[in-house]
């Protein structure tokens, strides 16, 4: 900065003005050009490496980005009728949210899922169950993103042969698997294998969409699970392409060339309320993830060096306390991400904080996007925070502090290796506790919760699910093992066995199971005796 900044925060401070980033930058008072900035060579163009403009060139001028709305709650059949009607309200592309015992690869009959069938999301056990999530939903028309990690590639799998049974080919469809389990070891928990067997089996995802699903986004790797449990944006931003880089070099080791792979990543990171970080945070993460791939890993396709990202609203900034004023959180925070480049945005419904979204609520959350795109002029320019003076600076240091904490990681051996030393689970713990100081002293605001509080809140019916789901599921499944061909699945989930246990690509014979009626449980349980659970270390 020039030298007149350091004496206007040094007034600031005199006059108690001065505030902090998320990230713990000081904010100026006045902004003023940076010392030798010259925009053509720092920024490029939209497009352009370094990409800090955004990835396309004419962005949202030609078309909005995608308007996703996170679902699923209960049986399969009632969250098909959720998405039908989020589908006639305008939505764009389905984002599946599952729930616990699915993600963490257990049916929903197994002792261990007790009392969470159906409560989070949506209970997958089998290819009956996709068969109602997605029925009369043409699947080569939707973009379906599912939020599903360890077992991402038995969901995907199933998504596929529920596409070929409506006579879809797989090269028709379009959408994402999150994939990233790396963040499950630092911040989430729904992790099933260790970490070396985890980054072979998304190797395997990686190779097979290759060859069979060329248009499907094959991991999104998760910055914004992070910044929920605390992390904050220079941290969710680094631990988010330190990750990104273990899987690169992962998949480069199983002898994928990175050209080929590269294009179809894609990333995921949170929108907070803080908006002008946020958009910093944006522009940062793109400019570092095209030198990493550039210099790194010599890609010398342009779309294995853009950072594509999908952006969710802060669920975690909302609040129980006086929910309706969650609608103004969420607007600003899908502004953030739209003044960032994202590609697809999600917009949280303001009651989240206290239960499953009603469908009043999701229809809100789905206008808001609509607002932002069609009555605004938010979409007239490209990157229109571009050469302003804060912008440009939070960028720059948004970017350093990430750099730094990334070559932190290095430093431990990569990702992993920081992982098993519990280096990026202290860190966002560190800042989580931190905010929780913050907000019970008031030094942050929170709007409703520990500042403008009133007396007594007005009475709000959640959203219920149905106690008997559970019951349900389980006689879905007694009546699927009594039907299907038992030995055609015993012959399919040998075959997995064999593949896990040496080097064919687990997903073919992982698909003739599920073909065959296999349970995501069955197919789980047989990677599980081989490649064993994962523990984390006494020392987290």
């Amino acid at each position: 900065m020039l030298g007149v900044i350091p004496v206007r925060r040094w007034f600031a401070y005199l006059w108690g003005m001065s505030h902090r980033s998320e990230s713990g930058f000081e904010f100026d008072p006045v902004y003023e050009p940076l010392d030798g900035f010259d925009p053509a060579a720092k920024l490029g163009e939209p497009g352009q490496f370094p990409y800090t403009r955004g990835v396309y060139p004419t962005m949202y001028t030609q078309r909005p980005w995608t308007m996703r709305q996170y679902a699923g709650f209960g049986t399969a059949a009632e969250s098909n009728q959720r998405y039908h009607q989020l589908i006639d309200h305008g939505t764009m592309g389905l984002s599946v949210a599952f729930d616990l015992p699915t993600q963490m690869g257990y049916d929903s009959d197994a002792t261990i899922a007790s009392g969470e069938v159906g409560k989070v999301g949506v209970a997958i056990d089998s290819i009956d169950d996709m068969r109602v999530l997605f029925d009369k939903i043409p699947l080569d028309q939707v973009s379906t993103s599912m939020t599903i990690n360890a077992p991402g590639s038995v969901l995907l799998l199933l998504y596929q042969l529920v596409a070929e049974e409506q006579g879809v080919s797989a090269d028709k469809l379009t959408g994402t698997i999150q994939n990233d389990v790396l963040k499950e070891y630092i911040a989430r928990g729904t992790y099933i294998y260790p970490p070396k067997e985890s980054l072979r089996l998304i190797s395997d995802i990686f190779a097979y969409c290759q060859a069979e699903l060329p248009r499907w986004n094959t991991i999104s790797i998760s910055g914004y699970h992070m910044a929920e449990a605390g992390a904050t944006p220079a941290q969710e931003i680094a631990f988010t392409l330190a990750n990104g880089i273990e899987y690169v070099r992962a998949a480069v080791a199983s002898g994928l060339d990175v050209d080929e792979f590269a294009p179809r990543l894609s990333f995921f990171f949170v929108a907070r309320t803080t908006l002008l970080e946020e958009v910093a945070k944006f522009r940062a993460a793109r400019r570092i993830w095209s030198r990493v791939m550039r210099d790194s890993f010599g890609a010398k396709n342009p779309k294995s060096l853009m950072l594509r990202f999908h952006t969710q609203t802060a669920g975690v900034q909302l609040t129980a306390q006086q929910p309706e004023v969650n609608l103004v959180r969420v607007a600003i925070q899908g502004l953030a991400a739209v003044l960032g480049g994202t590609q697809s945005l999600h917009t949280n419904s303001y009651d989240e904080a206290i239960a499953l979204p009603t469908e009043k609520a999701a229809r809100l959350a789905l206008r808001t996007q609509q607002v932002l795109a069609y009555e605004t002029d938010i979409t007239a320019t490209v990157d229109p925070f571009a050469g302003s003076y804060v912008v440009e600076s939070l960028t720059d240091e948004v970017e350093a502090a990430a750099v730094e904490l990334m070559d932190q990681v290095e430093e431990y051996g990569g990702a992993v290796a920081a992982i098993e030393k519990g280096f990026q689970k202290q860190e966002i713990e560190r800042s989580a506790y931190q905010i929780a100081q913050e907000i019970d002293s008031v030094e942050r605001v929170v709007v409703g919760m520990n500042k403008f509080k009133i007396a007594e809140e007005e009475p709000y019916e959640p959203l219920r699910v149905d106690p008997t789901i559970e019951a349900q599921q389980t006689a879905r499944l007694a009546d699927l093992r009594a039907t299907r061909d038992q030995s055609a699945v015993d012959e399919a989930l040998a075959a997995l066995k064999k593949a896990a246990q040496g080097n064919d690509n687990c997903l073919y014979p992982m698909k003739a199971a599920l073909k065959a009626r296999a349970t995501v449980g069955e197919v789980c349980d047989t990677l599980r005796e081989v490649w064993g659970t994962y523990v984390p270390a006494d020392t987290f």
